[in-house]
């Protein structure tokens, strides 16, 4: 799960490690139940007489997960972490994984693609200046501002820089919103809300409400500025909308920063991006002779323009470069009637690598994150290796890299793809399994999105089970994992997380057990395997998705998004273009 440039602090998608303090006959009582549940759902999901299907579905075991998930986060792995030794094992025990089962490689004779990468690492003595006639402004790096540039070079900046504040900084036709309208901000540096005005006025008429659009990531934000030209851009950071506090800011934007590196070396790219402490705004702005509250409460209508605020911002930033290639591992079931037709399955196999400064453990194993999504993915692909025939579309079972450093691997396969996107069916991705037991529910990240929730509709009914939307929808997590990179180019993509209303149990036993995990666990050395885990509630959300694609690869319709979301004018205008 990203959390360097994504970060997530809700306990309700990070599912992970638990070391249960039951005792042992009452885990085992509980092995027991989620035995049988898992029996049950499997005769409930397929027709009777359907033997194909049914020895799919068995074909996704618990022993497979707990094998798989045991070699991925062994120390030998180091961690997994991208362009290491690490790395070298697992895209080496992916391969002959994949191999054995008999699928194919997908890069033409390659089981892999590779992704070059490049590190930035800012210096931290950089000082943002603010000036306006006789009066200077500084602000400190870390305390006051985080600071960074994507662009691949050893210095750049800003000088002197016009400052306009812009709202939201967003540019959405589908909802009559241009905060850009009437202003050219070339060479100049732009100040921006976090979120957007759905979430600000929770008025479920503007925007999606409460719900955070692609509008309200601080990646859309850069990104538009970029293409307006700004030579700098600054968010300003309020803990509530962005959803983690500024200390979360300071660890994800300092120190190494992995990077993709485009054709112009990113230089299309603003040369300064960042963020603003609170405080650090209100000062701005109460330079510039503003109210910040009332200029913040003005951008919330869809006739503000953006002002000047008769302010300059000089900033000289140097970089540390250091390039390396990764691996995303991609393995091709042939179609056996429209093998050009794809359908993705994927699951980042990096974590954190280890760090040699920490006292006594240095590894992170990264057992549920995401040693089980790959392991579930392994799962996925020798299901579909068993049937006879082949689905009639093909599918692809990608593992990406750098997935922890920001979407990479996912989003270097999303600029470039080794299948056409208005070919692609859809894309279903997998990060952290159900470690606890059998749910009554499952959690669609993104619910409302594509009509890709019908078919999980239907595959969890099939299984006596109902779909959950995504408890916190203001977080924006359907933003934060791999998925979300083939979204962006078009490709309706799905993604869920485990149920939290748990067979035996219930939610408030569920929640707690996330706590825990969130608390002890996530993103540390001791994200490791634990013979106590519960992997029936896994197997089960697997063979949700094994019938999710399974009816995906032998149709013949191309599932849309919903019309409204951010996502539906690409893929129209694509699958238009298809032969």
């Amino acid at each position: 799960m990203d959390s360097f440039r994504s970060p997530r602090q809700s306990a309700l998608s990070t599912p992970g490690n638990l070391h249960h303090h039951e005792p042992a006959p009452v885990v085992a009582m509980s092995r027991l139940r989620g035995v049988l549940a898992l029996a049950l759902s499997t005769a409930l999901a397929c027709a009777p007489g359907d033997d194909s299907l049914n020895q799919a579905l068995e074909a996704i075991t618990e022993e497979d997960l707990v094998r798989h998930i045991q070699v991925l986060s062994s120390d030998e792995f180091e961690g997994r972490g991208p362009s290491s030794a690490g790395e070298d094992r697992t895209v080496q025990y992916l391969k002959t994984e994949f191999e054995e089962l008999g699928l194919e490689p997908g890069n033409g004779d390659s089981y892999f693609q590779e992704v070059p990468l490049v590190a930035l690492t800012a210096h931290a003595d950089m000082v943002l200046q603010i000036d306006r006639g006789e009066t200077t402004h500084r602000f400190r790096y870390g305390d006051d501002f985080m600071a960074w540039t994507l662009r691949v070079i050893g210095e750049t900046g800003i000088s002197a820089s016009d400052l306009i504040f812009v709202g939201y900084g967003t540019l959405a036709p589908e909802y009559d919103w241009n905060d850009y309208q009437g202003v050219d901000v070339r060479g100049k540096t732009v100040v921006m809300l976090v979120n957007d005005p759905g979430f600000a006025t929770q008025d479920e008429n503007l925007f999606n409400g409460n719900a955070m659009t692609y509008y309200g990531r601080w990646t859309y934000k850069f990104e538009e500025a970029a293409r307006q030209g700004a030579a700098g851009a600054f968010i300003v950071h309020e803990t509530k909308p962005a959803a983690y506090p500024w200390e979360v800011v300071q660890g994800s934007w300092s120190g190494e920063q992995f990077g993709l590196v485009s054709d112009d070396k990113n230089m299309s790219r603003a040369a300064v991006e960042g963020w603003l402490t609170l405080e650090s705004a209100r000062t701005l702005f109460a330079a510039a002779g503003l109210d910040y509250e009332e200029l913040k409460h003005r951008a919330l209508e869809r006739d503000f323009h953006a002002m000047p605020m008769n302010l300059r911002a000089s900033l000289t930033l140097r970089n540390d470069i250091r390039h390396a290639t990764s691996r995303n591992v991609v393995a091709l079931l042939p179609g056996s009637e429209r093998p050009d037709e794809i359908l993705i399955y994927m699951a980042h196999w990096d974590h954190l690598g280890k760090d040699p400064s920490l006292q006594g453990d240095s590894i992170y194993n990264g057992a549920m994150d995401n040693a089980s999504g790959t392991a579930g993915l392994l799962g996925l692909a020798k299901a579909f290796a068993s049937l006879n025939p082949h689905p009639p579309r093909s599918i692809l079972f990608m593992a990406t890299t750098a997935e922890e450093q920001g979407l990479l691997g996912s989003a270097y396969y999303a600029t470039h793809p080794i299948y056409p996107p208005q070919k692609t069916v859809a894309a279903i991705n997998m990060d952290g399994a159900n470690i606890w037991g059998p749910m009554n529910d499952l959690t669609v990240v993104g619910h409302g999105f594509s009509e890709l929730d019908d078919y999980v509709a239907e595959a969890t009914a099939a299984q006596g089970r109902t779909v959950r939307p995504d408890p916190e929808p203001e977080k924006g997590y359907y933003y934060r994992s791999d998925h979300f990179t083939l979204a962006k180019v078009g490709i309706p993509s799905l993604y869920t997380d485990p149920g939290i209303d748990h067979v035996e149990h219930g939610e408030t036993w569920s929640m707690a057990r996330r706590d825990e995990y969130t608390a002890q666990h996530y993103h540390k050395p001791s994200d490791e395997f634990d013979p106590a885990w519960d992997l029936s509630g896994a197997v089960q959300d697997f063979q949700v998705l094994f019938r999710v694609g399974h009816r995906l690869s032998t149709e013949s319709r191309w599932p849309n998004w919903r019309e409204g979301t951010e996502f539906r004018a690409k893929r129209d205008a694509m699958r238009a273009a298809a032969p």
